[in-house]
């Protein structure tokens, strides 16, 4: 069952989707559509997937959403990187790297830290905080 006391991890990962969805407008505008349909569907698949642990059926369904999100976020990333180094593309904000950097991590951690300790579904989201 879902633990629905603030989270960390959620709130940064939703805060970031709509950050993508206001970058993939930008693409759109420009008719970059390929590149805009990729970066949405990874970059907002990031904090889906996330979302979906907190509903983990076990430890090992937690783990593997959120190895999915890890997945999604080093894609993300890969397509971030296209549009900085692309003279036709319009150059992402910082900031966008920024907090993608700080979500990669935070993900890597709770990973980590899930595969070392035994626990409860009650008990998912403290290592997510």
């Amino acid at each position: 069952m879902r633990n629905d006391k603030e989270n960390l991890i959620v709130k940064l990962t939703f805060k970031f989707a709509l950050k993508i969805i206001e970058y993939t407008e930008k693409l759109r505008s420009l008719n970059k559509f390929e590149m805009a349909t990729q970066l949405f569907k990874s970059g907002t698949s990031i904090g889906a997937n996330i979302r979906e642990a907190q509903n983990a059926e076990s430890k090992a369904d937690f783990i593997h959403k959120f190895k999915i999100s890890a997945k999604e976020a080093d894609e993300t990333e890969y397509w971030l990187e296209l549009c900085k180094v692309s003279k036709h593309y319009p150059n992402p904000e910082n900031e966008l790297f920024e907090e993608l950097e700080a979500i990669i991590k935070i993900i890597s951690k709770i990973l980590s830290s899930s595969k070392k300790t035994k626990f409860s579904n009650h008990q998912i989201t403290k290592f997510s905080n």
